[in-house]
């Protein structure tokens, strides 16, 4: 009888770790500084009159986050650049862009470099989504002003091309893969829930991930997303180095967080979207009528928080 009475009792303890629910969200603390470090290699493949064209880029950084205030279910952060490293392969040659670099005749290096401990701020809820981005298109302008030994229309331009890939629409849309990833209420092992996502910065999509959590330790939560990319048809052109581009493309996400359990920060992300389809170079005096180019992409990123 007294070891019937011990299993029932085990069984019911059981049944209460199976049924455990838990609602994975940010968890930070007011003066807390949190680190991400990403990197991002991206292999895009373009066909132009028959030949194929490979791009291959490589994207590194070190960000900080301090949590400056919280209110209700919203964290106020100060963010800035550690480091940041880029490199462009292509067929004509390679380009590396650091901010590490002591080269002073490296301009764009020298910019990545004044970039460094600059700070620009954002609004993250609970949830992990970013309602909003401020300075940091100030910040940068700032930064490509301070050198006024390059021209007016070359300091425009790299303007531009930096406002692009690191401004507010850029920043929001890379974070977030990181960090809007947590369901509104509360979930169990194995359970599923779908978030939607925006992207906006050099395409416009529409990324639908279905969210799993896989385990529940005593450290962390792992966390599997597949998604779905779908280009917005609908959407406008996007100015690429002044021409027009419409994007259509079709494509998925794969991703696999695992999230510290007392914080939500993510410690550890591995990522791969792969894309395919095409885009068009709508008609202008350098190409009348336009072209149509198909591309395949795909992206393989690591993040880490230390």
């Amino acid at each position: 009888m007294k070891f019937l009475f011990s299993l029932i009792l085990l069984l019911l303890v059981l049944i209460q770790v199976k049924a455990q629910k838990v609602k994975p969200a940010l968890n930070l603390t007011k003066g807390n500084t949190y680190y991400m470090i990403s990197s991002t290699k991206s292999d895009i493949l373009q066909t132009f009159n028959g030949q194929d064209n490979r791009i291959k880029l490589a994207l590194s950084f070190k960000m900080a986050f301090k949590v400056n205030d919280i209110l209700d279910s919203l964290y106020s952060m100060e963010v800035s650049y550690q480091s940041l490293n880029m490199k462009i392969c292509t067929a004509n040659g390679d380009i590396e862009i650091d901010s590490k670099t002591n080269d002073s005749l490296d301009i764009q290096s020298q910019m990545v470099a004044a970039m460094v401990d600059k700070t620009f701020n954002i609004t993250i809820s609970k949830s992990g989504k970013i309602k909003s981005v401020e300075n940091v298109e100030n910040m940068i302008t700032n930064v490509i002003n301070s050198f006024p030994q390059v021209d007016t229309a070359k300091r425009k331009k790299i303007k531009s091309q930096f406002i692009q890939s690191f401004g507010a629409k850029a920043f929001k849309e890379n974070l977030e893969l990181a960090t809007a990833i947590f369901p509104e209420g509360y979930v169990r092992k194995n359970r599923k829930w779908i978030l939607n996502t925006r992207l906006e910065s050099n395409m416009t999509a529409n990324l639908q991930t279905t969210y799993q959590l896989l385990d529940i330790t005593d450290d962390c939560y792992l966390i599997r997303g597949n998604g779905i990319i779908v280009t917005d048809d609908n959407a406008g052109a996007t100015s690429i180095n002044g021409l027009l581009v419409k994007y259509h493309l079709t494509g998925t996400m794969i991703c696999d967080i695992e999230a510290d359990r007392s914080t939500g920060w993510v410690t550890e992300l591995n990522l791969n979207q792969t894309m395919t389809g095409n885009f068009e170079i709508q008609d202008n005096p350098k190409m009348p009528g336009g072209m149509t180019i198909p591309i395949s992409i795909s992206n393989d990123q690591v993040i880490i928080d230390k």
